[in-house]
């Protein structure tokens, strides 16, 4: 709790480094943010989530399982969130703060565009998520791994970006597609077979859930679809009109008609004709 009676130097809320959010509360209230001595407490981990470029812009989806040891500790994880209106970050890894980061990016973004005046580039917000996950490496060292993945639709280049991590915040870009967490071997293999360049949105979102089912059907740290409690994997696009976040009846929809054709050939999506 931040303690409103104790006084602070004005001062301290307008230097030069305002821009970063981060930075200003780590300046006036440090004991707000998460710190590397409690990685012990953050036993959940997250899993399985990928992007996929389209021809309006970029795709995000993840499954919904979060495990602890050899147990499934929740059902409905929420794995990929939208950081702004242009920018998407899925999480994989420590659940605790790997959600913690994902919303502190969010209000990064919007705490930088408030200060300047105008939102960060895409590469911009790259940097400064890099510079966060840099900032907890010691929770890495502990064994309390995050590997964020970054999305976003970028109107200098006017195409949708996806940009990798690893634990010390080095990002790379990649092309077409990427696969974060434990199912990611698999995923990426069924995106190999299923991707072609210039896809729409909607087929985009179908080999995404192709692919987060090949991977739950290896993987027993990835989540499928549950149709009886319907709890369907969460997708999103960002592109030039915007954000775009798919709501569970239409998620639902597309996910019945890939399993119509799994009756067919359980053993995955096979590829398509060039």
């Amino acid at each position: 709790m931040i303690d409103h009676a104790s006084p602070h130097d004005p001062g301290q809320f307008w230097t030069r480094a305002n821009e970063s959010f981060a930075d200003l509360v780590a300046r006036t209230s440090p004991g707000t943010l998460p710190h590397p001595g409690q990685g012990e407490q953050l036993a959940a981990h997250g899993t399985t989530v990928l992007a996929v470029v389209h021809a309006d812009g970029v795709l995000m989806a993840g499954d919904r399982r979060a495990t602890q040891g050899n147990q499934i500790s929740q059902r409905d994880i929420r794995k990929v969130f939208a950081a702004d209106e242009s920018t998407l970050i899925g999480i994989a890894g420590s659940a605790g703060f790997a959600v913690d980061l994902a919303k502190l990016f969010g209000v990064e973004l919007a705490h930088y565009e408030k200060i300047e005046g105008t939102p960060l580039s895409f590469s911009g917000k790259a940097n400064r998520l890099g510079g966060l996950i840099r900032d907890h490496l010691g929770l890495a060292m502990q064994g309390f791994v995050v590997v964020p993945l970054l999305a976003g639709w970028d109107p200098r280049t006017g195409s949708g970006r996806i940009m990798g991590y690893d634990a010390t915040g080095g990002h790379y870009e990649e092309e077409s597609f990427a696969c974060i967490g434990s199912g990611a071997a698999f995923a990426r293999g069924s995106l190999k077979k299923l991707y072609r360049p210039g896809l729409g949105a909607e087929r985009a979102a179908m080999i995404a859930l192709q692919a987060l089912f090949d991977a739950a059907d290896d993987d027993s740290a990835t989540g499928g679809p549950d149709i009886v409690r319907a709890i369907y994997p969460t997708i999103a696009s960002v592109g030039p009109d915007g954000l775009d976040e798919w709501t569970p009846d239409r998620v639902g929809s597309l996910v019945e008609a890939m399993i119509e054709q799994r009756r067919t050939g359980p053993d995955g999506a096979g590829e398509e004709p060039r």
